[in-house]
C-alpha cells in the first residue's frame, strides 16, 4: 500500500488514491483519530498534483471516513454509526419507563447521550410547519430547539413545533426538561394519544451554520428528517425538524406487510 495507482487502470487517479487510503483506514494502518498524511506527503507519495489530492480527501469525507479541519488537516473519524430503529425508539413502553426517544436509541447503540437545550418559547410558524400542522402561516406556536450529543460529539439538531394552546394545559412543555419520557409522555398523560409517526427523509449537504454546529467538514452530507406526530383522532400535534450528521446514523425501518 502507499502508491498502488496506475495511469492505465481507466479509473481516475484521485479515486485510486482515495481507495488506497480507505484501505489503510480499514485495516488499521491509519487508526481512529490519527491525522491523515499532509497534502504534500500524499502528492509526493503518489506523484500527483494538489488538486488530485484534495479530490481524493473529499471522497474520503463523503464516505464518512475522515474529518477535515481548516488549518489542522484531516483526521480519521473515531465514532461508528448510531443505528436508529424507527420501530423501537417511539415505543410507548419507552415513554412509560421514562425514556425519551433519543435516550432509548442511544442506549441501544451503546453510546452515552446528552442534550443541550437551545431555545424553548413562542415563534411564528414557518410555512412548511404551518401547512403540516394545519394552522395559518405565521401563527404562534411553541418551538423547542436542542442539540444532541453522542459520547460528547454533536450529532444532530432538532426543532419541535407544537400548537401554542397546549402550553396552557401542559405547562411542562415550556420547561427545558419536560420530565421522564419527554414531551410525548406529557402529551399522552393529558389525553393526546399518539397513533403514528410520519417521517420524511432526504439527504443534502450541510449549510455553513449546520456544519459549524455539528463540527462537520465543509461539504459534509446531512440527513434532513421531518416527523409528524399524529394523534388517534388524526391531528398532527407535533412536528420535529431534525438535521443529522449523515455519517453517524443508519436509518432502519420496520414496515408491516399486512394491510
Amino acid at each position: 500500500m502507499g502508491n498502488e495507482i496506475s495511469r492505465d487502470s481507466g479509473k481516475p487517479r484521485y479515486l485510486q488514491i482515495a481507495g488506497d487510503l480507505a484501505e489503510q483506514i480499514r485495516v488499521g494502518v491509519l487508526g481512529p483519530g490519527v491525522q491523515m498524511p499532509s497534502e504534500s506527503e500524499v502528492m509526493e507519495r503518489y506523484g500527483v498534483s494538489q488538486g488530485t489530492v484534495r479530490k481524493a480527501i473529499a471522497e474520503l469525507r463523503t464516505a464518512g471516513l475522515v474529518d477535515t479541519h481548516h488549518g489542522r488537516g484531516s483526521y480519521v473519524k473515531r465514532l461508528p454509526p448510531v443505528r436508529r430503529k424507527s420501530s423501537d425508539r417511539f415505543r410507548r413502553s419507552h415513554r412509560r419507563s421514562g425514556k425519551a426517544a433519543y435516550l432509548a436509541e442511544a442506549e441501544q447503540a451503546g453510546h452515552k447521550p446528552s442534550v443541550q437545550v437551545l431555545y424553548v418559547g413562542p415563534v411564528n410558524a414557518p410555512p412548511e410547519v404551518a401547512e403540516r400542522m394545519g394552522v395559518t402561516a405565521g401563527a404562534k406556536v411553541l418551538a423547542r430547539r436542542r442539540r444532541y450529543f453522542s459520547n460528547g460529539t454533536p450529532t444532530e439538531e432538532a426543532a419541535s413545533y407544537l400548537p401554542w394552546a397546549l402550553t396552557e394545559v401542559i405547562p411542562a412543555l415550556l420547561s427545558q426538561n419536560p420530565g421522564d419520557g419527554g414531551i410525548y409522555a406529557r402529551l399522552e398523560e393529558n389525553g393526546h394519544r399518539l397513533d403514528e409517526f410520519v417521517e420524511t427523509v432526504r439527504a443534502r449537504l450541510a449549510t455553513k451554520q449546520e456544519a459549524s454546529a455539528l463540527r462537520l467538514s465543509p461539504g459534509s452530507p446531512v440527513i434532513h428528517l421531518v416527523r409528524d406526530a399524529v394523534t388517534s383522532d388524526g391531528r398532527v400535534i407535533e412536528i420535529c425538524d431534525t438535521v443529522m450528521a449523515a455519517d453517524h446514523f443508519v436509518l432502519e425501518y420496520r414496515i408491516a406487510a399486512s394491510d
